[in-house]
């Protein structure tokens, strides 16, 4: 292989299938079609001359050859990332295009009203919306600031806890005047649950209170968020969402607020060298300030 013709373009999509496993989801991390991708992975096994992944009808398995240029990939990536990065540092301009990622209810809810209020305040910038709870965002250079629930532990990143969100049992009025509103832990069983599918949250927290979970009832589950609030507002059933849901719909009420839910702390998320971009400053600045005024308590 001569260096020099390397198709360095082709390392995306390479790390994208390593890390999703599929064409389809590699697909819809990168934006690509799925022929795209078929075509770059093929194209840089010739280049390199090696069999990157066997194809399975479950999707990619990488081999012994893809793990093992697997670091070396994520460092070419993570060097044009930081490229990208210091020359998107270098203006003091304020106009121009700002990404930033979050995962959806905060996307949906919380962050739109913001969002219009710094229209106002910082007219020049244009926002751009990722909608993800992917920390890799930032690290591919998807997104400039990211609004995260966890501290991300890469060093290359800057975190900044600007608030809490507690997770609150819920409904809507409607549903509890048909149904009655639920005094005790117990009473849970009465009731119809909205809760995630692939999780098993709301069980364990049942049986840790020394109740079966088997007798609990699910009117509707969904992994999506945002489609579980959708469900507590047309007055499905309780659900358990985060608090400043609450705060946006008045006909929803909190319910059983003597239990202990979990607490997650709010994480603003920047590059170093943004530090260095007036715009990202000035944007992270914003957010900090706002989205510490906005969450409930």
């Amino acid at each position: 292989m001569n260096d020099r013709h390397f198709n360095w373009s082709l390392i995306p999509s390479f790390l994208a299938a390593l890390e999703q496993g599929s064409l389809l989801g590699a697909a819809r991390a990168t934006g690509l079609s799925q022929p795209t991708l078929g075509r770059h992975i093929s194209e840089l096994e010739q280049q390199l001359n090696v069999v990157l992944f066997e194809r399975t009808g479950r999707g990619l398995l990488p081999t012994q050859n893809a793990l093992a240029l697997a670091e070396a990939a994520q460092t070419m990536q993570t060097g044009a990332s930081s490229f990208s990065r210091l020359a998107s540092g270098t203006t003091a301009s304020l106009n121009g295009v700002v990404r930033i990622t979050a995962s959806q209810p905060v996307a949906c809810f919380l962050l739109p009203p913001i969002l219009a209020h710094m229209r106002q305040v910082l007219p020049e910038v244009t926002a751009v919306l990722v909608v993800s709870n992917d920390i890799s965002n930032l690290l591919r250079r998807d997104a400039d600031i990211a609004v995260r629930m966890t501290r991300p532990s890469q060093t290359s990143l800057i975190a900044k806890c600007i608030g809490r969100i507690t997770i609150k049992a819920c409904a809507h009025n409607d549903y509890l005047q048909r149904r009655g509103t639920p005094r005790s832990v117990p009473d849970l069983i009465g009731h119809d649950l909205i809760a995630g599918d692939q999780s098993s949250e709301i069980e364990m927290g049942f049986e840790a209170q020394g109740f079966p979970a088997k007798d609990l009832r699910f009117a509707i589950r969904s992994d999506d968020l945002n489609a579980q609030w959708a469900a507590v507002r047309a007055g499905l059933g309780i659900g358990f969402m985060s608090d400043y849901l609450l705060s946006s719909e008045t006909a929803v009420q909190a319910v059983l607020t003597q239990l202990k839910l979990p607490e997650f702390p709010v994480w603003l998320t920047v590059h170093r060298e943004l530090q260095t971009s007036a715009r990202i400053r000035a944007v992270y600045d914003f957010l900090a300030s706002q989205i510490a005024q906005s969450l409930p308590g």
